[in-house]
């Protein structure tokens, strides 16, 4: 009997290993047009993994940025370059000061391979005008 190269992801040490893989496929995939069924399935198990394993509905869309930057060793001013906006912006949205965009959603989920929708969900802004008030005791 043939042994899988893929199963289905039971730990994130499995998962970790599946992501260099499909990593490796995708800076190859120009030169190899035979990898794209490898890399259809893979991304079908990462889908299956994220829906059991993901915490997207407990964090709101800032909590979760700062999570994926982090997980991805990325600070604000790498955010500049993927959104193509100003660090002033970056900063507003990273201090709840200013809400995301649709653009600046898609292409959040786009690059961190999440659905729109781990964004695209309502929460509290701070008003600027009473930031100052944010640490005082009521």
């Amino acid at each position: 009997m043939k042994t899988l190269k893929y199963t289905v992801i039971k730990s994130e040490s499995q998962y970790n290993t599946y992501c260099k893989a499909l990593d490796d496929l995708l800076e190859n995939n120009e030169n190899n047009k035979d990898s794209g069924d490898e890399i259809e399935l893979l991304t079908l198990l990462f889908e299956k993994w994220d829906a059991e394993h993901s915490n997207f509905t407990e964090k709101n869309p800032i909590e979760l940025l700062h999570s994926l930057m982090n997980d991805h060793h990325l600070k604000a001013k790498d955010l500049v370059t993927i959104l193509g906006v100003s660090k002033g912006l970056i900063s507003d949205i990273l201090n709840y000061k200013k809400g995301l965009s649709k653009e600046i959603i898609r292409v959040l989920a786009g690059y961190f391979k999440v659905s729109q929708e781990a964004f695209n969900r309502p929460y509290k802004l701070i008003n600027p005008a009473n930031s100052h008030l944010r640490n005082a005791k009521s």
